[in-house]
């Protein structure tokens, strides 16, 4: 007799439907049983029925596609290096995940607030505030930016609630660390195809260290994810859909029963182009994240120990450890002061 094998299949991540939290107390709570297992078994998920329409899609793909299609003069004037805030546009290779070059070119873009220089005794991590640069005579970019900032941080905010309810804690226990003051991030990224290296690092194998990441990917594919198997998987594209993955600030928060985890992206084959735009739902820079009260807490694990990465109880400190090492010319030109001795 032939037994089957009974190894999970990792066609797909789970597919969670946000809008039916609005369906009656039975579909919230499939909701709810959905999100637990995904959260606490893979880190991972495509989120459907967040509301975002696929017309403010379109805007918002429509200016970054114009943004790219930009002579790369034009892209340079507001390269990254230019901003002590490491905001701006990165050319392809001159950002870092593993210390080792990634083959894409982005646009980094925050929430948009005056500079904010760290006086005397404050933390360095207040440079991580400040303008975003902006392309001259391309508008509709900062508008489609900002707004899809504003959009998305409404989807991860209702989605964090519906995620704690699901794992029994209080849904606001965080709203404190959030609000105007958050910290939300967003990048536009293009990969331009193989760089012929043999590497095919598109970015290399990470985890995002906010609580929640939101990722609009084109019909391309290339992201993959590691699975319990320690193998790194597909993520086929889903049309509407986003890729969420929870960061380490949650990872940390529930002592490890929710789990981030890594991923990385493959470099599209020779000369195609693959578009993709995640958004990192971060709270205030100054924020002290508390351990999560809930029921499951007895059960958790621990986090994950890595030696190489070590995590601070204020969140502005693990993003300025990450921007650092990530954008070393920005890092060198900016901020030589902390930078650790070789």
């Amino acid at each position: 007799m032939t037994h089957l094998a009974t190894a999970p299949s990792y066609d797909q991540l789970p597919l969670i439907d946000l809008s039916a939290a609005d369906r009656g107390p039975q579909a919230r709570a499939l909701l709810h049983a959905q999100l637990h297992s995904a959260a606490h078994d893979v880190g991972f998920f495509q989120l459907v029925g967040h509301g975002v329409s696929g017309e403010e899609t379109e805007r918002l793909v429509g200016a970054m596609r114009a943004f790219f299609r930009l002579p790369e003069a034009e892209r340079l004037a507001i390269d990254n290096v230019n901003s002590p805030h490491f905001r701006g546009y990165t050319r392809t290779g001159d950002e870092r995940t593993g210390g080792r070059q990634d083959w894409r070119d982005q646009l980094d873009i925050g929430a948009e607030r005056a500079a904010r220089v760290p006086g005397p005794g404050e933390p360095s991590y207040w440079w991580l505030q400040g303008p975003n640069q902006w392309p001259g005579g391309l508008p509709e970019l900062r508008e489609a930016a900002l707004a899809w900032i504003d959009r998305l941080s409404g989807v991860a905010e209702r989605l964090l609630r519906e995620l704690l309810t699901s794992i029994g804690a209080e849904p606001g226990f965080y709203d404190s660390v959030f609000g105007e003051h958050a910290h939300p991030h967003l990048k536009l990224v293009r990969y331009p195809g193989s760089p012929g290296d043999g590497a095919g690092q598109g970015v290399g194998a990470h985890k995002d260290y906010g609580f929640l990441t939101l990722l609009l990917q084109d019909q391309v594919g290339g992201l993959q994810v590691q699975r319990e198997d320690g193998v790194f998987h597909d993520v086929p594209p889903v049309e509407g859909a986003f890729v969420v993955n929870l960061g380490e600030l949650l990872e940390v928060a529930t002592n490890g029963y929710l789990v981030a985890t890594n991923h990385r992206v493959v470099s599209p084959p020779g000369a195609v182009e693959r578009f993709s735009v995640p958004f990192f739902y971060n709270p205030r820079l100054d924020a002290r994240v508390e351990p999560l009260v809930f029921p499951y807490a007895s059960a958790a694990p621990g986090v994950t120990d890595d030696p190489g990465n070590p995590l601070f109880a204020e969140y502005g400190f693990n993003e300025l450890k990450g921007k650092l090492r990530a954008h070393p010319l920005v890092a060198e030109r900016h901020h030589a002061e902390l930078l650790s001795p070789a």
